[in-house]
């Protein structure tokens, strides 16, 4: 069943058209990867799905519902959260402030006790570094404490946006360990990512974005196999 159906999605900036009639569809409890050059339009995207930037035409259902049009943070509180690239803290505020942000909903205050033991457990760094101004951690440690306040507004949708940019392989590791931890909790999750092989080796299924439209989808292990991914995305 799918938790997220996007139809025909057209969106851009101004006179400037970005998406060019996008059909996706995420499978409830699996992991989807978006991937493609700089300038393809993932970002815009998932912005468009996030209601940040607003469509020109098309639908975006999720769990069953129009979403498109929504403010953005309704479509939070219904369960359909951002990760954004450049993970964008709170750098004056302690790493606790960040994540107490995250579950400023009334259902997320509700579960703010439960939340905060499952990404503890999740990112033990972040519960060391609590007190921590965030501003002051390191490139990796940002990254797990804006996927852990993600995840104390309780989602069901989880969308990823350029997760391992400018970060180490052994911090990038450490943090898909977590994402693949999630999905096999039953979170749904939509991963952009230009590590192609990272993206398509953790994911169950996978759509390669070209200028605003999709040329492929597919299992992605068939799309990790696929000549013409390989030779324009894995340089092989």
């Amino acid at each position: 069943m799918a938790l997220l159906e996007v139809k025909d999605l057209r969106a851009g900036y101004g006179d400037v058209p970005v998406l060019r009639g996008i059909d996706l569809s995420v499978q409830a409890g699996s992991i989807t990867a978006l991937i493609g050059a700089n300038g393809a339009g993932k970002t815009t995207l998932l912005r468009t799905i996030s209601g940040i930037i607003p469509a020109d035409a098309g639908s975006v259902r999720y769990d069953g519902q129009d979403i498109l049009g929504m403010p953005p943070q309704d479509i939070v509180r219904a369960g359909l959260v951002q990760v954004p690239e450049g993970r964008r803290l709170f750098p004056d505020m302690t790493v606790f402030e960040n994540l107490l942000i995250g579950s400023s909903s009334p259902s997320a205050r509700r579960r703010r006790d439960e939340s905060l033991k499952m990404v503890f457990e999740l990112f033990p760094k972040v519960r060391e570094r609590g007190g921590q101004r965030a501003g002051t951690l390191s490139g990796g440690e940002q990254q797990m404490v804006a996927i852990a306040r993600a995840l104390m507004a309780s989602p069901r949708l989880l969308l990823l946006d350029e997760t391992s940019l400018g970060l180490a392989p052994i911090v990038v590791d450490e943090i898909f360990q977590a994402v693949r931890r999630l999905a096999v909790q039953g979170m749904t999750i939509l991963v952009v990512e230009q590590n192609t092989a990272l993206a398509l080796e953790v994911a169950d299924h996978g759509y390669v974005l070209e200028q605003g439209h999709f040329a492929m989808e597919g299992p992605a292990s068939d799309l990790m196999a696929d000549p013409r991914v390989k030779q324009a995305y894995l340089g092989i």
